[in-house]
């Protein structure tokens, strides 16, 4: 009898909530076959078998919260079947499906059993959110056709098939990779019309792993920073010329489009090392001084805000950040991003404008003590030269911890971000 635990989920995960099951009891699993999936405040993860046999004992069912380490079912590897109890346990019975009924041309056998017939796999590969959408529009997954790693059936793949003839909306490159815009749905209700009534219904929808560790991260946040935040603006005429000029030749050198996330990096880095208590971190009584560039992008994913993390941001040319910013933004759709995509990180970039934000106070990413915010660009009136002109504008915003980095060097950090952007041929002489 060989055990199957919930396994080690990487820094800082200690629990996570059984999702779905793969197989249910009775049913021959192989080596290294997904049997359950479990979500994470981070990310959801297939648990698979480490040795062949039957599955004999699921231990929780559907939306238990289970610890690391713990026991979740068992295979028996004689790979007899498993003799079925009367009354089918709990867990058991919220893991397993009722059999179907066996249909007039398929009599039943002489035991009283239903007559086997293979019954239609559901594609285990697909994504969690790609599952989801499909049991809300009650697509068959089988007949859709994944587009993700190794075929897996991603979001984007059972929305085409919802809708075949709608078109995926893409927003430009650069500043939607950073964010990717979501698309709210509704569930589907009953077609009559609704007569006006004092109808006040409430639904009760229990919270994600992730958005139950986003709602306390932030909060703890709050609690135990010193947060203030300082606001300045940029003008991105500079940057937008050389995105007009440099557009065809990059993506056709690059199969990239050239965006502004890749300014916001290479200038941030280049600020960083004139302010490094904004790249540190607190721990105790000391301060512990990075000398490496990690720069977390905020990314809008299906199940909450996830932030993937650029490793040693300062060694990757412009191509290279935006190749990787386009992959992040593409996994965290489809929900293929692991836990190392997701751990550590000195310094967080967020770009709240791709969903038309002009301005906002981003929450600091524990234990990082620096987040800058971008927004939305925007036409506006300046003066330059004694000149009213219009010039594209965006409000950049950089939250602190006030507790190791001052006023003084908050401010400056903003102004060197905003040197660097109006004047990014000013970039080459740094890095």
């Amino acid at each position: 009898m060989a055990n199957i635990v919930v396994p080690q989920l990487g820094e800082s995960v200690v629990e996570a909530r059984v999702a779905r099951w793969l197989k249910k009891e009775g049913d021959r699993v192989e080596t290294g076959e997904p049997v359950v999936e479990l979500e994470t405040d981070k990310i959801d993860v297939e648990v698979g078998a480490d040795h062949a046999g039957t599955l004999s004992s699921i231990k929780h069912g559907e939306g238990d919260d289970v610890k690391v380490g713990e026991l979740v079912t068992t295979v028996d590897e004689s790979g007899g079947k498993v003799a079925q109890a009367s009354k089918p346990t709990e867990a058991a019975a919220k893991a397993s499906p009722p059999p179907a009924k066996p249909a007039p041309s398929e009599p039943a056998s002489g035991n009283g059993s239903p007559a086997t017939a293979a019954p239609a796999a559901e594609p285990s590969r697909a994504t969690p959110t790609a599952r989801r959408i499909a049991t809300d529009h009650k697509i068959d997954l089988d007949g859709v056709k994944g587009s993700g790693t190794a075929g897996r059936v991603t979001k984007r793949d059972v929305e085409n098939a919802v809708a075949p003839t709608s078109k995926s909306k893409i927003a430009p490159t650069g500043e939607a990779q950073i964010a990717p815009k979501r698309e709210a749905r509704i569930a589907p209700t009953d077609e009559r019309p609704i007569a006006p009534t004092s109808d006040r219904r409430e639904e009760r929808i229990r919270m994600s792993k992730r958005r139950q560790t986003i709602a306390r991260r932030l909060v703890e946040a709050q609690h135990t920073a010193a947060m203030l935040t300082t606001f300045n603006e940029v003008d991105m005429s500079a940057v937008m010329a050389i995105r007009e000029r440099k557009k065809e030749s990059f993506k056709k050198e690059h199969g990239v489009g050239l965006g502004i996330a890749s300014f916001f990096v290479k200038a941030s880095i280049a600020a960083l090392r004139g302010f490094p208590q904004i790249n540190a971190e607190l721990q105790g009584d000391e301060i512990v001084m990075k000398r490496y560039y990690d720069i977390g992008i905020a990314v809008g994913a299906e199940g909450g805000l996830v932030v993937p993390v650029l490793r040693n941001a300062d060694r990757l040319s412009f191509p290279e950040i935006e190749l990787a910013i386009r992959d992040f933004a593409a996994r965290a759709t489809d929900g293929t991003l692991t836990l190392e995509d997701l751990m550590g990180g000195t310094f967080t970039i967020t770009n709240g404008g791709v969903f038309g934000s002009l301005l906002s106070t981003p929450i600091l990413n524990p234990p990082q003590v620096g987040i800058l915010g971008l927004h939305k660009i925007q036409d506006r009136a300046v003066v330059l030269d004694g000149q009213v002109v219009i010039r594209p504008m965006m409000y950049v915003a950089l939250s602190y911890d006030h507790r190791i980095v001052d006023g003084r060097e908050a401010v400056q950090f903003l102004a060197r971000i905003k040197e660097f952007i109006e004047e990014p041929a000013n970039l080459l002489l740094v890095n």
